[in-house]
C-alpha cells in the first residue's frame, strides 16, 4: 500500500488528494484541527440532544417521518435503523476507487466540524480506508438529492460492522469479520450521525474528481491524434495559426491549436492540399478540430471550478454553526455537480464523434488523398481498418445516448417531501461509461492514422518528429504497423491502453515540450 499520507482538515480538500485515496491508497489522517472541531459540534448536539425541544435529525424521524419526535431511548435504535434501511442499494457493484473517493469525501464532510459527528466516529471511518476495506456499494440507490444515500448508507453500514464489504485481497466478507481482522471496533452511532454519514453529495463528486483527471488526458490524447490524421490527410495547418485562434479568444480552442501545431512542427506532410487534388480547404472534422477539441477543454474548466468548490463544501442536513444554531437546509442538492456531469457527457460525445469523421476519412480511397482504401494492404484481399471503424462509430452512437441528460429528469421521493431531486449519481455513472468509451475511439484514430502517417512515408513523405516518435512508442507497446490482415482486437486493446495510461502525451512531450 502507498505510504503516501492525506491529512484531512476543516477546510475541505484537493481533487489531487481524491485520487490519491481513491487510486493509489494513500493513507488517510485527521489533523489535530480537525479533532478538535468535531469535538466541539459534537458538544453542541449533545447540549440539543438533551432538551425538550425536537430538532431535526438529533430527536426527530428523517425525511417526510420528521414530525415524530424520537425520546432518548430509542434514538441510537433510530440512528441504525436510517442507515439500515437506506443501505437499499440494487444491481452490480461499482468500482472499488468509487467506493474509496465517496468514503474519503463523506469523511472531509464530517472532519469539517458542521455535522455533529463524534470524533471516534470519523477515526473509524480513516481506518476503515487505511485497512483497505471496501464496503460493496450497488450501481442503484441514489437520486443525488439528500445526497448519494443508499450508496453511503452501504458504507456507513460497514462503520457498524454489518453487511459486506471487500477486503484488501479483494475477497468480500461479512463487514464485522474484516473490521476484526484489522482490529476495528464497530461503531455504535448516536444522535445525529447516521443522518450525517449518509447525507452528502459524495459519490457523484467523487466521479466527477475522477472524470476530470482522464479527460484531461484524453483532451490532449485527442490534440495529438486530430494533428496526426491533419498530417496523414495532406492538410495544411495554417488554420492553427496563433493570430487566427486570437481573434476567437475562447482559452480551450487556443490550447488545442498550439497542442497540433507543435505536433506538426518540422512535418513534410502538411501543406500538400494543393497538389494532385487541390482542397480550398480541409474538411470540418479536420479544420474545426481547435474549435471542438477546445470547447470541451473549456467545459473541463467550468467542471473543475465546480469540483473545487464542492471540494471545499461541508455537505450536511441539517449542518452545526459555530454559532451553536443547528440549521436545516438544501445543500444536499446535486444540480451543481450534476449539471457539470452532464455537460462533460456532451462535450465527450461530440469530441468522440468528430474524431470518428477523421477515421472515416482516413480509410475512404475518394476522400483520403491517395492513401490505400480502409489503409488495407492488398485491398479486397485485406479489408484493413474497415471493421476498426464500425467498432469506433459503434461506441460514438452509445456515447450520444450517454449524452442524454440526467439531470433534466426527477421523480419524486419519500411522500413528495423529496419532490425534486437531480439525479446526480445517475449522470456520474453514464460519465464514466462516456469516458471509458472515449479513450477507445481514441485509440482507433490514434491506429489509423500512425498507420497512415507510416504510409505516407513510404510515398516518400517525411513525417514531423513528434509523429516518428508515437509511432515508435506505439509498436514498441506492441501495436503493429502497416501489413496483411492479422487479429484486430489485440492491437486495438494494446492501443487503448497506450491512450488511456498516458502513454501517447508522454511520447509526444520529449519532443513538443509540455503539452496543454
Amino acid at each position: 500500500m502507498d505510504m503516501h499520507t492525506v491529512v484531512v482538515g476543516t477546510s475541505g480538500t484537493t481533487a489531487q488528494d481524491v485520487i490519491a485515496v481513491a487510486r493509489d491508497n494513500a493513507r488517510v489522517e485527521l489533523s489535530a484541527a480537525a479533532v478538535s472541531a468535531l469535538a466541539a459540534a459534537r458538544e453542541i448536539v449533545d447540549a440539543l440532544a438533551a432538551k425538550p425541544e425536537p430538532v431535526y435529525g438529533v430527536s426527530t424521524g428523517f425525511g417526510a417521518l420528521a414530525t415524530r419526535h424520537i425520546g432518548h431511548d430509542l434514538r441510537a435504535q433510530l440512528q441504525r435503523n436510517i442507515v439500515r434501511s437506506h443501505a437499499a442499494g440494487m444491481g452490480p457493484r461499482v468500482e472499488r476507487e468509487v467506493v474509496r473517493a465517496l468514503m474519503f469525501l463523506r469523511l472531509k464532510t464530517v472532519a469539517s466540524g458542521h455535522t455533529g459527528v463524534r470524533p471516534e466516529v470519523a477515526q473509524t471511518m480513516a481506518d476503515v480506508l487505511n485497512a483497505g476495506i471496501t464496503p460493496v456499494v450497488h450501481e442503484y440507490g441514489s437520486l443525488g438529492c439528500s445526497g448519494d444515500l443508499a450508496p453511503l448508507s452501504h458504507c456507513a453500514l460497514t462503520l457498524m460492522g454489518e453487511g459486506d464489504a471487500e477486503g484488501p485481497d479483494g475477497t468480500v466478507r461479512p463487514a464485522g469479520e474484516l473490521l476484526a481482522a484489522h482490529g476495528i471496533t464497530p461503531v455504535e452511532l448516536r444522535e445525529k450521525e447516521g443522518l450525517a454519514l449518509l447525507n452528502g453529495t459524495d459519490g457523484m463528486l467523487g466521479m466527477l474528481v475522477m472524470a476530470l483527471a482522464d479527460l484531461k488526458t484524453l483532451y490532449t490524447s485527442a490534440d495529438i491524434t486530430a494533428a496526426l490524421s491533419l498530417e496523414a490527410l495532406l492538410g495544411t495547418d495554417k488554420v492553427l495559426a496563433p493570430e487566427l485562434h486570437a481573434i476567437r479568444p475562447h482559452p480551450g480552442q487556443g490550447a488545442s491549436a498550439d497542442n497540433m501545431l507543435r505536433v506538426l512542427a518540422g512535418s513534410g506532410l502538411t501543406g500538400h492540399h494543393q497538389d494532385d487534388a487541390p482542397r480550398v480547404q480541409d474538411a470540418y472534422s479536420v479544420r474545426c478540430a481547435p474549435q471542438v477539441n477546445g470547447a470541451g477543454r473549456d467545459t473541463l474548466a467550468h467542471a473543475a471550478t465546480v469540483a473545487d468548490r464542492e471540494l471545499a463544501a461541508a455537505v450536511d442536513n441539517p449542518v452545526v454553526l459555530p454559532d451553536g444554531r443547528v440549521e436545516s437546509n438544501g445543500n444536499f442538492h446535486g444540480a451543481p455537480v450534476a449539471y457539470v456531469l452532464d455537460f462533460l457527457a456532451i462535450a465527450a460525445a461530440d469530441l468522440g464523434s468528430i474524431t470518428e469523421r477523421r477515421t472515416d476519412r482516413l480509410l475512404d480511397k475518394n476522400r483520403s488523398h491517395g492513401l490505400p482504401p480502409f489503409l488495407a494492404d492488398d485491398a479486397g484481399v485485406d479489408s484493413g481498418l474497415m471493421i476498426a471503424q464500425y467498432t469506433q462509430a459503434a461506441l460514438v452512437s452509445e456515447m450520444k445516448r450517454l449524452a442524454v441528460p440526467a439531470s433534466a429528469d426527477s421523480i419524486p421521493s419519500s411522500a413528495m417531501q423529496e419532490d425534486h431531486v437531480s439525479m446526480g449519481w445517475s449522470a456520474a455513472r453514464k460519465l464514466r461509461t462516456a469516458v471509458d468509451n472515449l479513450a477507445r475511439i481514441i485509440a482507433v484514430e490514434l491506429y489509423a492514422a500512425t498507420r497512415a502517417v507510416e504510409l505516407r512515408a513510404a510515398q516518400g513523405l517525411t513525417p514531423a518528429p513528434a509523429s516518428r516518435a508515437v509511432i515508435e512508442a506505439l509498436r514498441a507497446a506492441g501495436v503493429e504497423g502497416p501489413g496483411p490482415d492479422r487479429f484486430l482486437s489485440p492491437d486495438l486493446a494494446a492501443a487503448d491502453t497506450f491512450v488511456r495510461a498516458g502513454r501517447l502525451v508522454a511520447a509526444v512531450e520529449p519532443v513538443t515540450g509540455p503539452l496543454a
